[in-house]
């Protein structure tokens, strides 16, 4: 079958988020043929290029999210009449509705109409970007504000909140005028499967609008939780109304979504809060490549007993304050260990977080000397992936017998399943994904407590046979659940079975004007010419046969009523 696989940020690209599952996707999946089109982040991500891409690869489409030049589209008074009308309503259902992530079914449709309505006005006129930055945008959103019934936080929106909140949605709606919505586009897909919710996902639901596209939604990190985490400083009327669109584009996507794949029991909770319907729910975890560790897991006895290991990005949600005030406690009861921190910031933010790090290490640990003729050494060290110490991420796990994570925010934790697959026994705390993935293989205990997180790691590190069986079933647990295969074999059985029950988009006429039934077989979706040069694809939502000459059947057929039959 043919994907169009929407990414944001990420693949096709060098770098960025979702970049490596979805190139094991592709790569895994050599039987269908897949469209790529990637909405880009920043311009230094567009010059990094693209990773290289497989042959079932055929097409490849890219936008820039982080700009977006004024297209000189000039709207005629009755386009503009229409604008102000659906971008009016958009605006309205915002300042109704505030953060509350309950949706009743007339604020869904009419959130729903305003937002296709804009998309079929930006097709129908080349785009919307000058109009949703006009001050007839702004203009729409105050008086939306200002309408009796109105949130009281809406209300007291200032000028430069209204600002904020219009140059928001114009960034968040610039999909809608892109020129991706053609029947030779996004038209032609069999399916569309979203890596992410939020702009990355806007391309599907338009390709369902316009032509019923089955749409795919997998999230990995919840989108609106992600706002939401981000969004603390803004001033509160521009949280409201912000946070009210991504709720509303939330329960848009995952009402008309065929399937949603969360990637984790914690993304599952946050998607069935937001409104998403538990039968349509899938979950599939992330994918990751055990192969670098197997050499480290299979020889778990090589490890320093006494060192404790933190494997990560450095910024403030991983609390390695925490992690060294536990080192502390741990320090008193077993002085030989030593703490490894391994990793890099990735911000400035992370940067200034680092420092802050090392000399809170130098403060409660004071460089140690064996004697009196000996240099003195710091317990806790600082290292990067590829120095010399530690040229590779299994190395970095190899080096300590027991894995620490201590984040008080966290997704799906990573950093912890490459642990269990060098078999190592974890001390964690009890955030996102956490216990989801650990299962019963690691020690669990609450974020931002330093002294369980000290009590656990002195637990395993005093009983070393308790740490080769939580290590030996950790490996097991990940090499069961979390490799590249079982995540292929999900999404494909997904792509299978959504396809299956999705009615027929490719109609064949026969000699009385009637659609033939079942004259699309199953090999259609099968890369290659299956089917007559003359078979094309028409749209499911209206009459497009009648904009051409009709495809005829080969031998004449009796008249009969229309079958939709499954793919």
């Amino acid at each position: 079958m043919r994907i169009g696989l929407l990414t944001e940020g990420g693949y096709p690209f060098a770098s960025g988020d979702a970049r490596l599952w979805c190139d094991r996707l592709v790569r895994g999946l050599g039987q269908h043929e897949f469209d790529l089109y990637a909405l880009s982040r920043s311009e230094r991500q567009e010059d990094e290029g693209w990773v290289p891409l497989p042959p079932q690869v055929s097409r490849v489409r890219t936008a820039p999210l982080w700009t977006a030049e004024v297209d000189g589209v000039t709207l005629g008074r009755r386009a503009r009449r229409r604008f102000e009308e659906c971008y009016g309503e958009l605006a309205a259902v915002l300042c109704a509705s505030g953060t509350s992530l309950g949706t009743s079914a007339t604020e869904a449709d009419r959130f729903g109409n305003a937002l296709y309505g804009l998309a079929e006005l930006a097709r129908e006129e080349g785009g919307l970007v000058g109009a949703l930055r006009s001050e007839g945008a702004v203009r729409a959103l105050e008086r939306a504000c200002r309408a009796p019934g109105a949130l009281r936080t809406a209300r007291e929106a200032r000028v430069p909140d209204l600002l904020t909140v219009v140059a928001h949605l114009e960034r968040a709606l610039r999909p809608l005028s892109l020129d991706w919505y053609q029947d030779d586009g996004l038209g032609a897909v069999d399916l569309c499967h979203a890596t992410s919710g939020g702009p990355a996902a806007l391309p599907g639901l338009l390709a369902h609008h316009f032509w019923g596209v089955p749409l795919l939604l997998t999230e990995y990190g919840v989108r609106l939780r992600t706002h939401y985490l981000a969004a603390t400083d803004a001033p509160p009327a521009v949280r409201s109304l912000l946070a009210a669109f991504h709720g509303r584009l939330a329960a848009e996507l995952y009402g008309r979504a065929a399937l949603v794949t969360p990637g984790n029991t914690h993304a599952r909770r946050w998607q069935e809060h937001c409104g998403a319907d538990r039968a349509k729910l899938r979950t599939v975890y992330p994918g990751m490549d055990a192969s670098p560790f197997a050499e480290v897991g299979e020889a778990p006895q090589s490890a320093d007993p006494d060192t404790l290991v933190w494997v990560g990005r450095v910024e403030p949600a991983k609390d390695l304050v925490s992690l060294l005030h536990a080192f502390a406690e741990v320090r008193k009861e077993a002085p030989k260990t030593r703490l490894r921190i391994v990793g890099a910031p990735a911000c400035p933010e992370g940067e200034a977080y680092l420092g802050h790090c090392r000399a809170l290490a130098a403060q409660l640990f004071p460089d140690e000397a064996d004697g009196l003729h000996t240099a003195g050494d710091n317990p806790v060290s600082f290292d990067e992936i590829g120095g010399p110490d530690l040229p590779s991420l299994a190395d970095a796990y190899a080096a300590g017998a027991v894995t620490v994570l201590s984040s008080v925010v966290e997704g799906f934790p990573i950093s912890l399943v490459e642990a269990m697959f060098c078999a190592r026994a974890t001390v964690s705390t009890d955030v996102g994904a956490v216990v989801e993935v650990i299962g019963g293989t690691g020690l669990v205990v609450p974020p931002r407590n330093p002294r369980a997180l000290a009590e656990a790691c002195v637990a395993l590190l005093r009983d070393p046979e308790r740490r080769e069986r939580l290590g030996a079933a950790a490996r097991a647990r990940a090499l069961e659940l979390f490799t590249v295969e079982q995540n292929i074999a999900a999404f494909h059985d997904i792509y299978l079975e959504i396809v299956a029950r999705t009615p027929v988009r490719r109609v064949v006429l026969d000699d009385a004007g009637e659609p033939r039934p079942f004259a699309a077989p199953a090999e259609a979706h099968v890369p290659g010419r299956w089917t007559g040069a003359a078979t094309r694809v028409v749209a499911r939502g209206g009459p497009a046969w009648a904009a051409g000459a009709p495809v005829r059947a080969t031998t004449p057929a009796p008249s009969a009523p229309a079958v939709e039959g499954a793919r």
